[in-house]
């Protein structure tokens, strides 16, 4: 159906698109291409003709359509090789042996939404399947703690408690040595049924101030049964993307950052690097998910990046495809 010359066109379009966000008229791709502007203007008519490319309201230009883009990634795109810059910043990451693998994967996502300005995405293993090996609570001052929780898989959580000046030290550390004889290897998810029907019981015989230190532990563990697997960061980058300068849209794709569902939604069955341009995702129509599922050491995950439809393919690809061979070396 296309020719090499529409192919080679349609791969200078999109490319350049991506770039600058601005359609591509057929006089700048005149000397690029060594052809008359006549003959590029009917090219792109007959690549605006399959569809692979769409006339905007604004501009004499074209811009890729949602087919065009699949299309350039699924017959042109080549993934990019990475910079010595990126892949250093990530090394560090990958080297530092004290970061649990939970830790690892988080940090190097947050570093890749900082290379690329797009939102990444790290959904980890269940919070079911993380029992707790130990909790600690460590004070800041004389009625502020923070409680941290570290599981079987590695997985560390920490909040900060604030206790009412009355509540003693040591009526504290008795807490967290009941706490911990009584939930250790519990499920993450199971914890706060346990905190209410066996810990509390247990709490109220020895420990004067109870009920404030039971409803403090609680809540922090009702929070790491809700958060420990999920982490997004770079949300707000999607305000720094052109395409999305309406309000309404900004304020929909903010509350689908917000909206647990829609972000479990993104999790990936499959083992390769997969692309879901616009429609082709669940999250929103005028995005692109690019993920991957990964697997090391019996824990297994989805990392993804979440952009414009208009995002770097190639560079995205390398980057995740480099997490996801390092994970665990």
């Amino acid at each position: 159906m296309m020719n090499k010359r529409q192919e080679e066109l349609l791969k200078l379009i999109i490319e350049d698109y991506i770039k600058t966000a601005r359609p591509v008229s057929s006089k700048s791709l005149c000397e690029i291409m060594n052809c008359s502007s006549a003959t590029i203007r009917n090219e792109m008519a007959s690549l605006e003709d399959y569809g692979f490319l769409e006339k905007t309201h604004t501009s004499s230009g074209r811009v890729p359509s949602e087919k065009g883009y699949r299309y350039y990634v699924d017959h042109i795109m080549i993934p990019r090789e990475m910079n010595g810059e990126d892949m250093l910043k990530l090394q560090t990451i990958f080297h530092n042996q004290s970061l649990a693998l939970n830790d690892t994967i988080i940090r190097s996502m947050e570093i890749i939404s900082e290379l690329t300005s797009y939102t990444s995405v790290v959904l980890g293993s269940s919070s079911k399947e993380n029992k707790v090996t130990k909790v600690e609570v460590v004070p800041l001052n004389e009625n502020q703690f923070i409680a941290i929780v570290i599981t079987d898989k590695g997985h560390v959580e920490h909040r900060n408690i604030s206790m009412p000046s009355a509540v003693s030290v040591d009526e504290v550390r008795k807490t967290v040595e009941l706490i911990n004889k009584l939930i250790i290897g519990t499920p993450i998810d199971e914890v706060s049924s346990k905190l209410e029907f066996e810990v509390k019981p247990v709490i109220a015989k020895y420990i004067k101030q109870h009920e404030v230190l039971y409803n403090a532990f609680y809540s922090a563990f009702s929070d790491f049964a809700k958060e420990a697997n999920v982490r997004v960061t770079g949300a707000k980058n999607i305000l720094m993307q052109p395409e999305f300068d309406d309000t309404v849209k900004i304020r929909e794709i903010m509350n689908k950052f917000e909206d647990r569902e829609m972000i479990d939604s993104i999790k990936e069955e499959d083992n390769g690097i997969n692309i879901y341009i616009g429609s082709e995702n669940e999250f929103d129509d005028d995005v692109t998910v690019i993920k991957t599922k990964y697997s090391f050491g019996g824990e297994e995950g989805t990392i993804a990046l979440i952009g414009p439809k208009r995002m770097e393919y190639d560079r995205v690809i390398a980057l995740l495809d480099y997490i996801k061979q390092n994970i665990g070396v």
